[in-house]
């Protein structure tokens, strides 16, 4: 994983930019969590860089953007927060909070079926369960859009994507730091499923129907 920078909302929780480390100002396990994010092991269609993470969210956040690539082709992407409140937070549950985008392109019939929510809900929640994560207090939203081309632009083809909005609260393990690093792997299965990939992830399941013919490059 490339080396990454990110920052408190207040600019004090700022990451060295030579060496991509969190300061030492920085709680302990905000720290040792933005490490395991650092060096979590992914799968190589994954090309993931750090992003400016949102502000007045958290005292700490720190965010990441990654896409699946495949032949040079963007099949997927999605950016990946991690918020941290030392003081701890009423609807989280806890001081730590995951947030996370994911979104790609399908064919029209394919975004038309009537499961395809609750389907991809359901390849989030299994993307961390199948790596033993728990994820309390989960919400989000999986919406589906379509574009039709007129006028100069009609001879496109009409467009479906897919996007996936959800957080929830990691487990916190030994001095209060959840294990990032195995949420940032499952949060990159998930990316890969929605790009059409077969799961490789340990425990996953391998009969998981994955959505097929993906398009080109998402628009900017």
């Amino acid at each position: 994983m490339a080396a990454a920078q990110g920052q408190r909302s207040d600019g004090a929780g700022e990451m060295e930019s030579s060496e991509g480390k969190v300061a030492d100002s920085a709680p302990p396990p905000f720290r040792a969590a933005v490490e395991a994010l650092r060096g979590a092991r992914l799968r190589p269609e994954i090309e993931i860089d750090p992003t400016p993470p949102p502000k007045r969210l958290a005292p700490y956040a720190y965010a990441v953007e990654a896409a699946v690539v495949e032949d040079e082709e963007d099949l997927a992407d999605g950016r990946l927060v991690l918020l941290h409140d030392p003081a701890g937070h009423d609807a989280w549950k806890g001081t730590f909070r995951l947030v996370t985008l994911v979104r790609a392109e399908l064919e029209p019939e394919m975004a038309a079926d009537p499961l395809l929510p609750e389907v991809c809900w359901s390849w989030l929640t299994g993307a961390l369960q199948a790596r033993g994560l728990a994820a309390g207090e989960a919400s989000g939203t999986v919406t589906r859009a379509g574009s039709h081309y007129f006028g100069g632009l009609s001879e496109r083809p009409p467009a479906s994507q897919i996007e996936i909005r959800a957080s929830w609260t990691p487990r916190e393990a030994a001095g209060g730091v959840p294990d990032t690093g195995a949420h940032l792997a499952a949060w990159c299965d998930l990316l890969c499923q929605i790009a059409g990939l077969p799961p490789t992830s340990p425990g996953g399941d391998g009969s998981v129907v994955s959505l097929p013919q993906r398009r080109g490059p998402l628009s900017p």
